[in-house]
C-alpha cells in the first residue's frame, strides 16, 4: 500500500441538499474538537500525530485506518477548508495546496507525464502561460491552444491520443473573456478528456463548472475564498471522472503489495485519492494550517462580499463609461460578442475584475496609479481592498510588445480588482486620479 493513503473518502465533501450556500459556507465540512469542544476549526499545529502502538503505526501508513499520519497531506484544519470548497462546488473530494500556481501544477501533474498533450484556452493568466512555456514544458508536458470562442468541433478534432486535460478559466484575467463550461463539458464527454477549469475569479458563488461537465476545478484561495489578502494558497476540487483506463493508465495499474488500483478502490474520486496520496504527498506543496484557518474564516462571508464585490464593479462601470480617459472598458458584462454565454455561466454577475484601457497608454497609467490614494497598487485580486496594477510591465513585463498586443494587453491597460468598500469612495478616487488624462 502507499504510505499515507487517504481513508476511504472519510473526508470527501458531501452537500446536504436541504441547505443553501450561504449557510454551507458556514458549515460545510466543519469539525467540534473532541477534546475541548471548541466551535471553530482549531489551528492543528503539528507536523504528525503520535501513534498508540507499533501496528497502529503499520495501519495508518497502509491507509486501513481513520486515524492520521502525517501533516503534509492530511493536516485537520486543512482537511475541513478543502471539505468546505468542495462542497461548495459540488465535488467528491478537495485538497489545499500551497498557493494556486502549485494547484495548477499538481492538478496538471496528476494527469499527465512527459509526452502528453494539454488542450488549452488561449485567454489564461500571464502566471499559468509562464508556467505553461517554462518549468511544464521542460518537463516534457505539451501544449496547445484554441481560441476561446472555438466552437464544439474545433475543439473535439484537436484532441489527441495524447491529450489528458482540457483547461480554460471560466472568467479570464485579466480581460474577463468568459469561457463556455457547457460547450467544453459536452467536448469532454465525447472525448473522455477531463475538463479543468481554474475558477478563481468567479468563485463557486457565481459558477460552478463541476454542474456544466467539468472534472476538476482549481482555485487560487489567496483570492476571493480568502478574500483578505492574508494568507497565499490553494486548492483543487475533484468533481469525479469516468477515467479511461488507456488515458490514464496510472489510475488503473496495479499497486504494492496487492492493494487495488486507485480506480478499483475510488471510483469515479480516483483522481482525488491518487492526488492526495501520490502527488501531494511527494512533492510536498503543504499549506500551512494558519493559512487554512484564516481561508475558513473567508468563505464563511464568500456570498455576502462576491454580492458587493459584483455590485460595486457595476458601480464603478457605469461611473466611468464614456470618460474621455478611458479607450475602453473591459469586464464580462460589456462583452456583446458573448452576452448569451456570459448570461448563461454567470446569472448572479461577472465578477469584480475591470481593466481600463487608458487611452494615453503607459505614461497616462503611470500618472493614473500614482495619484490613487485610496485604491492600493499592487499584484493581487480579489480583496476587500480595491487593487490596481498596470499589467504590461509587471505581470506581462517579460513579454515582447508584440506579444502584449496580441492577448489585447495594451500600453494603457491597468487591471482594477473592485473590492467592497463603499462604492462612491471607490469611484472618487477612480475620478481624481484620471482627472487631467483626457485624449
Amino acid at each position: 500500500m502507499t504510505a499515507l493513503e487517504p481513508r476511504v473518502h472519510a473526508e470527501r465533501a458531501v452537500a446536504e441538499p436541504e441547505l443553501g450556500f450561504e449557510t454551507r459556507q458556514v458549515h460545510a465540512g466543519a469539525i467540534v474538537d473532541a477534546e475541548a469542544g471548541a466551535r471553530i476549526t482549531p489551528i492543528y499545529q503539528s507536523a504528525g500525530y503520535v501513534f498508540e502502538s507499533f501496528d497502529d503505526g503499520v495501519e495508518r501508513f497502509a491507509g486501513r485506518s481513520a486515524r492520521r499520519a502525517y501533516s503534509r497531506n492530511d493536516n485537520p484544519t486543512n482537511v475541513v477548508a478543502a471539505r468546505r470548497i468542495a462542497d461548495l462546488e459540488g465535488g467528491l473530494d478537495g485538497v489545499l495546496v500551497a498557493s494556486g500556481q502549485a494547484a495548477i501544477a499538481a492538478a496538471l501533474g496528476a494527469l499527465a507525464e512527459a509526452g502528453d498533450h494539454i488542450l488549452a484556452a488561449d485567454r489564461l493568466y500571464e502566471g499559468t502561460r509562464e508556467m505553461v512555456r517554462g518549468l511544464l514544458r521542460r518537463q516534457g508536458l505539451e501544449f496547445e491552444t484554441l481560441p476561446i470562442d472555438s466552437d464544439e468541433e474545433a475543439w473535439v478534432r484537436a484532441v489527441r491520443p495524447t491529450t489528458r486535460a482540457i483547461y480554460a478559466e471560466s472568467i479570464a484575467n485579466p480581460l474577463g473573456e468568459v469561457a463556455d463550461l457547457d460547450l467544453l463539458g459536452r467536448v469532454s464527454a465525447r472525448t473522455g478528456v477531463p475538463l479543468v477549469v481554474d475558477n478563481t475569479v468567479a468563485t463557486p458563488y457565481l459558477n460552478r463548472p463541476i454542474e456544466h461537465g467539468a472534472a476538476i476545478v482549481i482555485h487560487s484561495t489567496s483570492k476571493w475564498l480568502g478574500g483578505h489578502g492574508s494568507a497565499i494558497g490553494g486548492a483543487i476540487v475533484d468533481g469525479g471522472f469516468d477515467w479511461d483506463p488507456a488515458r490514464f493508465p496510472h489510475l488503473h495499474a496495479p499497486r504494492p503489495h496487492g492493494a487495488p488500483s486507485w480506480a478499483e478502490r475510488f471510483g469515479r474520486g480516483a483522481y482525488g485519492a491518487y492526488l492526495r496520496s501520490v502527488v501531494v504527498l511527494e512533492q510536498g506543496p503543504t499549506l500551512p494550517p494558519q493559512s487554512a484557518f484564516l481561508l475558513l474564516h473567508g468563505i464563511e462571508t464568500l456570498s455576502l462580499r462576491m454580492e458587493r464585490h459584483v455590485e460595486n464593479a457595476h458601480a464603478v462601470i457605469d461611473a466611468l463609461r464614456g470618460h474621455p480617459a478611458i479607450a475602453r472598458i473591459h469586464h464580462p458584462s460589456l462583452d456583446a460578442d458573448r452576452a448569451e454565454v456570459v448570461a448563461r455561466m454567470l446569472p448572479r454577475g461577472a465578477g469584480s475584475v475591470v481593466s481600463l484601457d487608458l487611452a494615453g497608454g503607459r505614461d497616462a497609467a503611470r500618472a493614473f496609479l500614482d495619484r490613487l490614494e485610496l485604491v492600493s497598487q499592487m499584484t493581487h485580486i480579489g480583496d476587500v481592498r480595491t487593487l490596481a496594477i498596470h499589467t504590461g510591465s509587471t505581470i506581462h513585463g517579460k513579454l515582447e510588445e508584440a506579444e502584449r498586443l496580441a492577448l489585447g494587453v495594451t500600453p494603457g491597460l491597468v487591471r482594477l480588482s473592485i473590492g467592497i468598500e463603499r462604492a462612491d469612495d471607490i469611484v472618487a478616487d477612480l475620478r481624481q486620479a484620471l482627472e487631467g488624462l483626457e485624449r
